[in-house]
């Protein structure tokens, strides 16, 4: 239950964090891109919470509070850095989220049912997704820097 709380806490910090960067980077392709980041993270956050709720528990407090918190602070300060840095700290948070998700995938096995299985595969491959489209932004945002 506390590797579902870390992952619940996780996704909403993610919320935020793309949120922020879709305020700050907005009017831009980027904006929308963290914008429909945010909601794919809200739709991992609902679907957290409901296996928690399945197991008989409650998501931790401390997810809904800090976590927002954080994200929102997280994402304003790496969209304050520029596009090209907000784009690498993206690719380090998603990275991690993956490397978790693997982990624990790997420790739940077959134990706790198909339900569980599916969100942690289907949130891996979003994560994956995620990480693919700020690498080769970086790549095409690096590649038009130095053009000019």
């Amino acid at each position: 239950m506390l590797k579902l709380n870390w992952f619940y806490s996780l996704e909403v910090s993610q919320v935020d964090l793309y949120k922020a960067q879709s305020q700050r980077f907005s009017g831009t392709y980027e904006s929308i891109v963290f914008e429909r980041t945010a909601v794919v993270e809200q739709e991992h956050v609902d679907k957290i919470a409901a296996l928690i709720r399945a197991f008989g528990r409650e998501p931790y407090k401390i997810g809904d509070v800090i976590s927002p918190l954080f994200g929102g602070l997280l994402g304003r300060i790496l969209a304050f850095s520029g596009l090209e840095k907000t784009l690498q700290a993206n690719i380090l948070i998603e990275n991690k989220a993956m490397a978790d998700y693997v982990a624990l995938l790997q420790q739940v096995g077959e134990d706790f049912g198909d339900e569980l299985l599916t969100v942690l595969q289907h949130n891996l491959v979003d994560e994956d997704v995620h990480t693919a489209w700020f690498t080769e932004r970086l790549a095409d945002y690096i590649l038009l820097d130095l053009k000019d």
